[in-house]
């Protein structure tokens, strides 16, 4: 394999993460908003610091479960919904 072909793979799993992590931030600063909470009043409810909240609605896709379940909580929305699109979002670089 040719060092373009690694760097272009590299860029491309990268881009790809970002997409995918965009979308999940996406969805759940949709639900907040629905849900009528600023970022520090959803991190406040969630046991989360506000800056950990923000990088989630910025695109990091967080994998503890805890974590998962205390966002859910927060948004007042359940956590099988919440977890099959982080599942979905983080499996979906994967491939």
């Amino acid at each position: 394999m040719s060092m373009t072909t690694m760097l272009f793979e590299n860029d491309t799993s990268l881009i790809r993460r970002q997409a995918w992590g965009q979308i999940f931030g996406s969805c759940i600063e949709k639900t907040r908003e629905a849900g009528d909470r600023s970022i520090e009043q959803a991190a406040h409810l969630a046991g989360m610091e506000a800056s950990e909240w923000a990088a989630i609605e910025a695109g990091y896709v967080p994998t503890e479960a805890s974590q998962l379940r205390s966002m859910a909580g927060a948004l007042e929305c359940g956590y099988d919904r919440i977890a099959t699109m982080a599942v979905l979002c983080r499996d979906a670089w994967k491939q």
